[in-house]
């Protein structure tokens, strides 16, 4: 309070009058001298005049003298003498108060700024603390603890927990606790009526509930006397907010305050954004994980189809298969059976995806058995049939498929054909001849049968594909369709198999463009 004895010494020097100023301290009988010019004790605060009464005649030390009430927040008075009857003091006191009252104002905001600041100490200490946690650790087991522990000395709650909201079964369960392990914490459900921590985290409102409140079977373990609860909220960059859990704070000697309020409600906002972090990093630790799981799918899908060059030097062929996702249920297979015949097969599993995967996977492998074992398509798709049986009826799938049996050197391609419906011969004139569907798919058919038709094996070209080719959509909705398909191919009919692939495709993705593909796209083409 240097600033107000510079005042009184100015004023003392000028006027040759004395002065004090005296401040209420505390609960004490008598203010304290916050300064002065003159030694004395204070008289008792009741005799001490308000700001709005008049000056006070005081004698000190048997020297006459007036005081009165400075007015501010803080009760305090100002002593001006030797007070004589020319009413000089007076004239002094008036002079006196506006600069007196003016700098201790300024004085007491100083020194309540310094004690709040030292109150506060704690808790700002305990706030860069755990910016400090939060920045260096990614597991948030680890960080709740060590915040928990933090809050919970820095608040003097012997009992501490911080439970997180498991959507699945619409519980609290606990990932942190001080004063008993986490891990022996029950949940509390979410729709308990009387639960304080159900309540706290249903209303986004936090809560001190004292000793005297009737404790519920839920909140047993997380409370002793007086409980603490607050929300914890994360709220997005876009303003909006998802509730997460709940901080508890229990066991403490002397009640809980406003300012614990505060300071609760903060950490809880930090240890928010901790919990939402924590599940970002785990999404996409996640969604990393899968895609290289559903890369590595995608190559070994790809592993099983059979080469081009499975067929020569009987017959060249080119087949391409675009899943629609990194896995799909598209497929084709190709094999040399003699010197003369060569086996082709196309097939759609029913949907996309890991599940028609699978059943892909199954029947080329059966596929490249039951192959060897019948020259006979119908027969080969009966036992493959069997094969796969039980997996499409528990998956309530089926398979469209075509397999035929080209021999060039008797000129006959003999094929059965389970409700695959592209499936063409292109002769020597550029006219395409439709090789019909003759049972249902497998799976939804009992028995498979043979059909057979002239094989012209200098001209003929075997076209397959799948309806993904046909029903690709481009950016507006619109279909390819199989017309556009065929036309594409009679554009390049003349040329080899990788040609007629490459020229089907071209035409695909300028309709497609940007747009994404709904169904898996496979096409063969083979001649002889």
């Amino acid at each position: 309070m240097s600033g107000i004895a510079d005042v009184l010494s100015g004023f003392h020097t000028a006027t040759g009058c004395d002065a004090a100023v005296w401040v209420a301290d505390g609960e004490a009988e008598r203010p304290r001298v916050l300064a002065s010019t003159r030694p004395g004790t204070p008289p008792p605060i009741a005799w001490l005049p308000s700001p709005s009464a008049a000056p006070l005649a005081w004698t000190t030390e048997g020297v006459p003298a007036l005081v009165k009430g400075i007015p501010g927040p803080r009760p305090a008075w100002l002593m001006v003498g030797p007070a004589g009857k020319d009413g000089a003091a007076e004239r002094h006191l008036g002079y006196l108060m506006p600069a007196v009252s003016q700098t201790l104002q300024s004085a007491l905001e100083v020194e309540h700024a310094a004690s709040e600041l030292a109150e506060r100490y704690e808790e700002i200490n305990l706030l860069y603390t755990i910016s400090e946690i939060l920045g260096r650790t990614v597991s948030l087991d680890e960080a709740t603890a060590r915040i928990l522990e933090e809050l919970s000395d820095t608040v003097g709650a012997r009992l501490a927990s911080i439970l997180v909201h498991d959507p699945v079964r619409d519980e609290l369960h606990s990932i942190a606790a001080i004063g008993t392990e986490a891990s022996e914490l029950p949940p509390v459900p979410c729709s308990d009526p009387c639960s304080i921590s159900a309540r706290v985290f249903a209303t986004r409102h936090p809560i001190i509930a004292p000793p005297t409140t009737a404790i519920c079977a839920a909140d047993v373990p997380y409370r002793k006397g007086e409980l603490l609860s607050v929300p914890i909220i994360w709220t997005g960059p876009r303003g909006g907010s998802e509730r997460l859990g709940v901080v508890n704070l229990s066991a403490r000697r002397s009640p809980f305050t406003a300012g614990d309020l505060k300071l609760v409600a903060a950490i809880a906002s930090q240890v928010g954004t901790a919990i939402q972090n924590a599940r970002l990093v785990r999404a996409s630790i996640d969604q990393q994980r899968l895609q290289r799981e559903m890369q590595l799918a995608n190559e070994l899908q790809l592993k099983l189809l059979p080469p081009a060059s499975a067929v020569e030097p009987v017959a060249r062929a080119a087949a391409r298969v675009v899943p629609a996702e990194s896995v799909g249920g598209d497929f084709y297979y190709l094999a040399r059976l003699d010197d003369d015949r060569v086996g082709v097969m196309i097939g759609d599993v029913s949907g996309h995806g890991y599940q028609a995967a699978l059943i892909m996977a199954l029947t080329i492998s059966a596929a490249a058995i039951h192959a060897r074992s019948t020259s006979d398509p119908g027969e080969m798709l009966q036992e493959l049939l069997s094969s796969v049986q039980d997996e499409l009826e528990s998956t309530e799938m089926y398979v469209s498929a075509f397999y035929a049996v080209i021999d060039r050197g008797a000129g006959t391609m003999r094929y059965a054909n389970a409700g695959h419906p592209h499936a063409f011969l292109l002769d020597e004139s550029g006219a395409f001849h439709r090789l019909p569907a003759i049972d249902p798919p497998m799976g939804m058919a009992a028995s498979l049968h043979t059909a057979e038709r002239p094989w012209n094996a200098r001209s003929d070209v075997l076209i397959l594909f799948t309806d993904g080719i046909s029903d690709a959509r481009n950016p507006d909705g619109g279909r390819l369709g199989e017309d556009a398909v065929l036309d594409a191919i009679r554009g390049v009919a003349r040329r080899e198999p990788a040609e007629i692939v490459d020229g089907v495709f071209a035409v695909l993705d300028e309709h497609v463009a940007a747009a994404p593909l709904r169904d898996d796209l496979t096409f063969v083409a083979l001649r002889t």
